[in-house]
């Protein structure tokens, strides 16, 4: 499934198990750090666990907020990895959640598909698909955008352990099938689950792997 060698998953592991600290969070692109680092930027549907599995990618409980409101993250929020530094983590504003106010959510788009389209530093983004429910119509809309920039993206199916395993097979399948007819996409998906540990050994090689 994830066609990494032990070297490189252990490479990974060392990696994340160095220091990782918050930068800074930017409402706007004027806030923005200098590109003077790859970055790995993290999208996904609100409330998709992405707070979550980057906690479990860092093993740092605290580090990216969790709430049970959808939508909580609302700014582009930086992590840098390594002293000196090596590499971003970049946690993007949730999207599609219906209960945010208009111009919030207006707000949100601007931010995200600017940064997206426009940052040279960023080497690949993680677009995050909740299992249960697979590829929806607004996953769609910023793979979409993502295939017209040409920017580099991968489908990393999230609580894959919420689902049987025949249903999880069926998802991964399909998502999948639709990765491989997209120009900008990594053909291969990972599955993951923030609460069993599954998945996140190879989530860290893809980063490292992104990086180059």
């Amino acid at each position: 499934m994830s066609g990494f060698d032990e070297e490189t998953i252990e490479f990974a592991r060392k990696t994340f198990a160095g220091p990782i600290a918050f930068l800074k969070s930017a409402p706007s692109l004027q806030f923005i750090p200098d590109a003077d680092a790859p970055e790995v930027a993290f999208a996904g549907r609100s409330n998709v666990g992405k707070s979550s599995l980057l906690n479990a990618l860092t093993g740092r409980n605290g580090l990216a907020r969790t709430s049970n409101t959808p939508g909580r993250t609302q700014e582009l929020n930086f992590f840098d990895v390594g002293e000196p530094l090596n590499f971003r983590l970049v946690d993007m504003p949730g999207y599609g959640f219906a209960k945010a106010p208009k111009d919030i959510v207006k707000k949100w788009r601007f931010l995200v598909n600017d940064y997206l389209r426009g940052r040279q530093a960023l080497k690949r983004t993680l677009v995050l698909i909740d299992s249960r429910h697979g590829i929806k119509d607004v996953d769609r809309e910023i793979m979409d955008m993502l295939d017209k920039a040409a920017v580099s993206y991968r489908l990393v199916l999230t609580k894959a352990d919420k689902i049987k395993a025949s249903e999880l097979e069926a998802v991964a399948q399909s998502t999948a099938n639709e990765a491989r007819k997209r120009p900008a996409a990594h053909p291969e998906i990972l599955q993951t689950s923030s609460e069993k540990g599954m998945g996140i050994a190879e989530l860290r090689a893809a980063v490292i792997e992104a990086i180059g």
